[in-house]
């Protein structure tokens, strides 16, 4: 892609997994975070990983959304509406934001295994309330979990694609297809980011049980319903 993809929310484990999978593909990065200092750091340490090649540079949240109409939100759900708001004046029409975020509830002992009741439907249909007119959102990523995008080699894994913009589905489709291992698919509309968060609490419950980083692989279909590298 020629686009920059900007990471907001970065420096944590999901947002620095795609970040770190993006910039080994090639393409350009730029981590947002609340501090620049520390999205400059978590740079830093994927250029380390990735070598002096890697197109990657950190700003703080709204800088780094206001360099690129290619947003990825990858914040706990407790910020994501306070952040949404506070990007309105960065968000121009014509903008993507991919939203990752799954509105979870931390049960006792720390863990969070159920999705919370979010009055829109799901986080994705939350900012789609949110954005300025003329902003996509498109649902993805809920279901490749940081623990495999942190990790070596391919990810056994498809990320599934839910927005009302055609357009933007295809973009975010092939933009999930520059993570090694991972095929994406069309989920249809931003309503069905209700399921994808609902999933994740299932994949969560599967890790904890079972002590493993899971995804999900959907079989089945004819070839040309995946995209793939």
């Amino acid at each position: 892609m020629t686009r920059p993809i900007a990471v907001l929310g970065g420096t944590g484990a999901e947002g620095f997994g795609l970040a770190l999978r993006w910039a080994q593909a090639g393409e350009t990065v730029i981590i947002g975070s609340r501090d620049a200092q520390r999205a400059q750091a978590a740079a830093d340490k994927v250029r380390q990983i990735v070598g002096p090649q890697a197109k990657i540079s950190g700003e703080e949240n709204i800088t780094a959304c206001g360099l690129s109409d290619l947003v990825v939100l990858t914040v706990p759900f407790q910020g994501h509406a306070k952040l949404l708001k506070q990007l309105k004046p960065a968000l121009r029409a014509g903008t993507i934001l991919v939203d990752t975020t799954v509105a979870l509830a931390t049960s006792v002992g720390g863990r969070a295994t159920r999705t919370l009741g979010v009055w829109q439907g799901s986080a994705a249909q939350e900012a789609a309330e949110l954005v300025p007119a003329g902003v996509s959102v498109v649902a993805a990523f809920q279901n490749v979990g940081a623990e495999m995008l942190n990790s070596d080699g391919p990810i056994d894994c498809d990320a599934i694609v839910c927005s009302d913009d055609v357009e933007a589905s295809k973009v975010v489709r092939h933009l999930a297809t520059r993570i090694r291992g991972v095929r994406a698919l069309d989920g249809g509309k931003l309503e069905n980011a209700r399921i994808l968060e609902q999933i994740t609490a299932l994949l969560i419950g599967f890790n904890v049980r079972y002590k493993g980083h899971c995804g999900i692989r959907i079989s089945g279909l004819p070839a040309g319903a995946y995209d793939s590298p």
